[in-house]
């Protein structure tokens, strides 16, 4: 299934993707795509029902980030050999974690606002996963069972305020509009590997992000699993598990963001993000 939010900021209702790519209205089914909705036993219960009884949206409304109310939005650093290359830093031993704030997350299109004083806005297109229920303490082994589903996510970033700010790097990861996440959540019964997903993303169309999940230094069922010794995962938390190379830091020379630019990005099955840049 592919499940969505869409309508006005704040007020989004929850939909399901038909299979001609039709919106189709689940707010008389569920209130949101959050929480207890994102479990397995909720998910086959939607399964179950007929796309076609669902009433159908008109129009083109705005979509909304895929999953609603979410509790924690968890970021891994450096998770590609090849994008720390390009950074500049040594591949982590283990999962290097840091943390969004949830008030940067925004819906797929929506445009993305350049912080005021920023000189070097950047940007990364990441597979993002949402957790389906509570996670403490899981094996690797068993770590995918936890999944509701996958995402695609632009974790925007501005350099200057996470490397040279005298601060932890979520100064520079949140700001609002920096956390795009969707079109969709594509439930984890349709990606048989999450390893195995290309994934791309282009600046005024031309493409400095060509790669692949197959290249990740720690796997996703690596990632939950170890963020689970640390702390409990809740439904509806976001991980967003890294970058490929491509980056406008890593470019020669550098090339960041900057108003009136267009942003598209996306993840093999898991659909399409496309944002202008405007200031903020």
């Amino acid at each position: 299934m592919k499940l969505l939010r869409y309508g006005p900021v704040g007020s989004e209702k929850p939909g399901l993707l038909d299979a001609e790519g039709n919106i189709r209205d689940l707010s008389g089914v569920i209130d949101d795509v959050s929480g207890d909705t994102l479990g397995d036993a909720a998910l086959h219960k939607l399964r179950g029902i007929d796309p076609a009884s669902l009433p159908l949206v008109d129009g083109d409304p705005r979509i909304g980030a895929c999953v609603g109310q979410v509790g924690k939005f968890i970021c891994i650093g450096l998770n590609y050999a090849d994008h720390a290359a390009e950074s500049g830093m040594e591949l982590p031993q283990e999962p290097v974690i840091f943390f969004k704030a949830t008030s940067a997350i925004c819906g797929p299109n929506d445009d993305t606002e350049i912080p005021r004083s920023s000189v070097k806005t950047d940007w990364e297109v990441e597979l993002g996963v949402v957790i389906g229920k509570h996670t403490k303490y899981v094996s690797v082994e068993e770590a995918l069972d936890h999944v509701a589903g996958y995402c695609v996510v632009n974790d925007l970033s501005e350099r200057d305020f996470q490397l040279h700010r005298s601060g932890q790097w979520v100064k520079g990861k949140s700001a609002d509009t920096f956390g795009p996440i969707g079109p969709w959540l594509v439930t984890r019964d349709e990606v048989s590997d999450p390893q195995n997903l290309t994934m791309y993303l282009e600046v005024n169309g031309h493409r400095y992000q060509d790669g692949s999940t197959r290249t990740m230094h720690f796997d996703v069922a690596t990632v939950i699993s170890h963020l689970s010794q640390f702390m409990s995962l809740q439904p509806g938390d976001v991980i967003s598990t890294g970058t490929p190379p491509g980056v406008g830091m890593g470019q020669n020379p550098q090339i960041y963001l900057k108003p009136g630019d267009v942003v598209e990005l996306g993840i093999e099955g898991l659909g399409v993000q496309r944002q202008n840049v405007v200031a903020g």
